[in-house]
């Protein structure tokens, strides 16, 4: 267990963002960037890595797109594909990072 850097985990701002707001509570990045009972911070609130779990992008559902702030799973397909400028691949793995907020 470690304290991390919230940008190392959440590369972007719209993405550390969303977790303040709630509304992304997971990641999945191309590597683990974080192992389990790590925290970050971000502004003042602490949160703890739940789980990270390597994944075929095939295993993607609806709800982990919603858990990364996407409506569904073509448009977090959509944004995946426009921000990396690849293919969707199902066969590919990525690491599915959870987080929570801490009391």
């Amino acid at each position: 267990m470690a304290h991390i850097d919230a940008a190392d985990l959440l590369p972007a701002e719209r993405i550390r963002e969303g977790v303040l707001a709630g509304e992304v509570t997971q990641l999945h990045r191309g590597d683990a960037h974080a192992t389990e009972g790590d925290t970050f911070e971000i502004r003042g609130e602490e949160f703890e890595v739940i789980d990270v779990t390597e994944r075929r992008l095939g295993e993607v559902t609806d709800a982990d797109a919603r858990a990364e702030g996407s409506a569904d799973l073509a448009a977090y397909r959509e944004r995946i594909e426009r921000t990396h400028g690849t293919e969707w691949d199902d066969d590919h793995t990525a690491v599915r990072h959870r987080f929570e907020r801490r009391d």
